[in-house]
């Protein structure tokens, strides 16, 4: 993989700086799409998860780019809020915009990343598609407190991968709002909210992983 790195200014929506974050860009030559991938929690760019998905794409003909939020760059542990989460995508979708130029621009995620990419599309910001892995629909053993609300105001398509042993989105709970987002899902199974399974499976963490990424391809390729 021939990955190239920068640094892009956040900007909040006054136009402030709030400071730079990395990114990380695998181009192939003839790219069909390009894809942004924002990490977890829990996460940073580095993530081996990211990194390899990165390096799949690019393989594949998809133009991948790997970022950090403004916390992860700064090597905090608790993320930033929402507003400066929300701005660092924009601020990074905006950067590859200008200087990729794709043909077409989707957005995603694992788990919070994915999750600040969807309220900047519900906001109205243009892209061609989202996916997430792990959505986290609600914090464990608390399924009234949905982050939903927004979802169904996003008009491009969307792909929620997700572990059938989530307890982030429990599969009662996120099937309903899949329907009403007209989105679609592929279901991991035995996949926790980490992409782990069971021992008794089989199948590593990298199966889980390379599953995900076929399911990408595939929704990309519709």
């Amino acid at each position: 993989m021939s990955a190239t790195k920068a640094k892009v200014v956040v900007t909040n929506d006054a136009g402030d700086e709030l400071g730079p974050v990395s990114v990380s860009v695998a181009d192939p030559a003839r790219s069909k799409a390009t894809l942004v991938i924002a990490h977890g929690a829990g996460g940073t760019m580095e993530t081996p998860s990211i990194v390899s998905l990165q390096k799949q794409l690019e393989s594949n003909g998809v133009t991948a780019v790997r970022f950090n939020f403004l916390y992860t760059e700064k090597k905090k542990r608790a993320p930033d809020r929402q507003p400066a989460l929300v701005a660092t995508w924009r601020s990074v979708a905006d950067w590859v915009k200008q200087e990729l130029k794709p043909k077409k621009l989707f957005l995603s995620g694992r788990s919070m990343g994915g999750r600040m990419a969807s309220y900047l599309v519900a906001g109205g910001y243009p892209c061609d598609g989202l996916m997430f892995f792990a959505y986290p629909l609600h914090p464990p053993g608390k399924p009234d407190q949905q982050r939903k609300d927004h979802l169904p105001k996003i008009k491009v398509p969307m792909l929620f991968i997700s572990g059938s042993r989530d307890a982030f989105a429990t599969l009662e709970l996120l099937e309903p709002v899949v329907k009403t987002s007209r989105a679609k899902l592929h279901l991991i199974e035995g996949a926790d909210h980490g992409f782990a399974t069971l021992k008794s499976s089989g199948r590593t963490r990298e199966d889980v992983w390379q599953e995900a990424c076929e399911a990408l391809l595939a929704f990309l390729q519709r």
